[in-house]
């Protein structure tokens, strides 16, 4: 495979995963103890954090969250997903710019929440890119730690991802530089910042990744091919739950992008932030891609 095929390959690749709808918020709810993006919610005594949601590379906060986060709203959390990282405003996909500018940018989104909602700590919800900021930011944000009481990363590529493979052949064919060089000019500048070795993934994963005082839960796919290779995504520390989603539905052939709008992620998820409370699992069939 030369450059130009691995170019288009990888094309593939980056479409599919930024493949998410770029839709609007549904109205906020009226009820002050619930709602989707709602800034005059306040948290109610059963769910006293507010939930804040961070989309995918290439994605958008509402669009990214149409089926988590009216699920969360209906569930009666404060929830919150805005767009981060944007590298072509006023279109609204995002998560291109560098971790660490999307991180600071994350962070004073956690403490705009704070402010409105009156609460004290912030339970922090990722899928994709936005699952591997739910690590970092506590990590490397200083004083965010004590802001997040659970963290639930969907999928994150926390050990870096080959996606599928594409990696590998282009260091083999020496050409991992100009890959990295296109993708930049592309202004995705997040996209070499996620891989296999790449020095962000490094610096997430030298020593312990949790922070004392918050509580961990890993959710990935079998049938993932974008976040590759398998278990890249978990988080081998004491404390973390790591699960796949078939060791609760077998037969449910969700993939990567498919994560963020299947019914029975919702449900995980549900029971992570809040399990002294859970709620029987409903499989369903997600999005196989």
């Amino acid at each position: 495979m030369g450059f130009s095929s691995f170019r288009r390959a990888l094309g593939i690749c980056l479409a599919a995963l930024v493949a998410v709808p770029v839709l609007q918020a549904a109205p906020a709810s009226a009820a002050s103890s619930s709602g989707f993006n709602d800034y005059d919610c306040r948290p109610s005594a059963a769910h006293p954090n507010p939930v804040v949601l961070l989309h995918g590379l290439g994605g958008n906060g509402p669009g990214n969250f149409l089926t988590l986060g009216p699920a969360l709203a209906a569930a009666g959390y404060c929830v919150y997903a805005e767009t981060y990282g944007e590298a072509l405003p006023p279109i609204p996909v995002g998560g291109f710019q560098p971790i660490d500018a999307s991180a600071r940018e994350v962070s004073a989104l956690i403490d705009k929440v704070l402010t409105r909602t009156g609460a004290s700590k912030v339970d922090l919800i990722g899928h994709s890119e936005g699952g591997f900021l739910s690590l970092y930011i506590p990590k490397f944000v200083p004083g965010k730690a004590a802001r997040i009481d659970r963290v639930v990363a969907i999928a994150p590529p926390t050990h870096g991802t080959s996606f599928a493979g594409l990696v590998a052949i282009a260091r083999g064919l020496g050409i991992m530089d100009q890959v990295n060089q296109v993708m930049a000019t592309a202004g995705c500048k997040a996209c070499t910042e996620l891989t296999t070795d790449a020095p962000t993934v490094a610096k997430l994963d030298s020593g312990p990744i949790t922070r004392p005082g918050v509580t961990y839960t890993v959710i990935a796919s079998t049938s993932d091919v974008l976040v590759t290779p398998k278990g890249v995504s978990f988080v081998d520390e004491p404390g973390v739950t790591n699960t796949y989603v078939q060791d609760h539905c077998p037969n449910d052939p969700v993939g990567h992008i498919g994560l963020a709008y299947d019914t029975t992620v919702a449900d995980l998820v549900t029971n992570a932030i809040d399990p002294a409370h859970p709620r029987p699992v409903t499989c369903g069939t997600g999005l196989p891609f």
